[in-house]
């Protein structure tokens, strides 16, 4: 297998070996062909002549055939003929002379129309030479188009993910710093200062997380708690928290920061915008092969009559955008009016970590709540 896999990625090599198994291949099948009609023995001499000439002589037809490979087809084939004729015209001459030499001194040409006529049978074989040539050429290139479209893509939806994941730090900075201003305008400093404390915590944690790579849903708790710490100091008892996490839940993986957005969203719409507050549930299961996460507030909800593509908010569109890129078809997103309410579901591939982290045992576990 190791020298299989060395033929793949080393043309060069597999050039020679392919080139010497050919000829190889010649030599043999025309030593039997010899025994089958009772040649003599010295005509044995002139198959390996026959065998090493064809060997040599066929090596600058690697070099003229990348001169012509990506030509117009007629330059190809005219191209590909005079070179498979002009190398089997001096292959039959070496092996004329050589049958004179070893098998019949006084063998003489009848005609020089016997030279030309007599290399149409090698013209055939370097034909075959060719095809092989350039049949395993367009493979490699076909090979090479399809890792550069597939290099293409990942790095398309890279770039588009990060794009997603970006669009939405600026929006709860936003939020965050006007929150922070409104609490050194009413003199609350010390408050302030820990909300900036916490917003730095908070920060370092999403430039510390590739938008690509994964973590354990109990991960992604913890990186809730990091951004509540300064969403509580803004709202106080106003925020109500409840978390409803089955316990095999927390080892599956999940895309990096996935609820912040989720929770900025009910946060906007259930907490902030009415004065008794609101609360806000994070429920997570295992259901088959899926990973189940829904975000459930008790605020307004979709307003009536609106369309259903209407999501409420920059946060649920990218969150939506941004599992289409990662899982395609293979994932559910539904926003639904949970009277009173909204209620953000996700279904998306089972997916457990190697190991749970032992440090996150402490997280919040099935129906525990967490208040400000």
């Amino acid at each position: 297998m190791p020298t299989l896999d060395l033929l793949r990625t080393n043309r060069n090599l597999l050039f020679w070996t392919l080139h010497a198994a050919g000829w190889g291949a010649y030599g043999v099948t025309q030593y039997f062909g010899a025994l089958l009609y009772e040649k003599p023995a010295s005509y044995g001499q002139v198959i390996l002549i026959a065998a090493a000439a064809g060997f040599v002589l066929s090596m600058p037809m690697r070099f003229i055939y990348r001169k012509l490979w990506g030509r117009s087809p007629r330059v190809l084939f005219v191209g590909v003929l005079l070179t498979c004729y002009g190398t089997a015209l001096a292959l039959r001459m070496v092996i004329n002379l050589a049958y004179k030499e070893f098998v019949e001194p006084d063998w003489q040409f009848k005609a020089l129309f016997e030279v030309f006529a007599g290399a149409l049978s090698t013209f055939y074989l370097l034909l075959c030479w060719t095809a092989l040539y350039f049949s395993i050429k367009h493979y490699e290139a076909q090979q090479m188009q399809q890792a550069a479209a597939l290099k293409a893509a990942a790095l398309a939806q890279e770039a588009q993910l990060k794009m997603l994941r970006y669009q939405l730090n600026p929006h709860f900075l936003f939020n965050t710093l006007n929150a922070i201003s409104t609490l050194i305008l009413d003199n609350q400093n010390r408050t302030a200062n820990n909300a900036v404390t916490r917003l730095s915590e908070f920060l370092r944690y999403t430039l510390d997380q590739d938008p690509v790579k994964k973590v354990t849903l109990r991960q992604e708790i913890e990186a809730l708690d990091l951004y509540l710490g300064t969403e509580r100091l803004r709202f106080g008892e106003r925020l109500r928290l409840e978390y409803a996490i089955d316990g095999p839940a927390l080892d599956a993986l999940v895309p990096s920061l996935l609820l912040q957005p989720l929770l900025e969203n009910s946060l906007k719409y259930a907490v902030s915008a009415r004065e008794q507050g609101g609360s806000i549930r994070i429920e997570g299961r295992t259901r088959g092969a899926m990973l189940e996460v829904s975000v459930i507030d008790d605020g307004p909800g979709l307003r009536d009559g609106a369309p259903t593509s209407e999501r409420r908010g920059v946060g649920l569109r990218n969150t939506r955008e941004r599992l289409a890129v990662l899982y395609g078809e293979h994932h559910r997103f539904a926003v639904l009016n949970s009277h009173p309410g909204l209620r953000v579901d996700m279904a998306l591939p089972l997916e457990l970590a190697p190991e749970s982290s032992p440090e996150s045992t402490s997280r919040p576990a099935a129906s525990e709540v967490a208040r400000a």
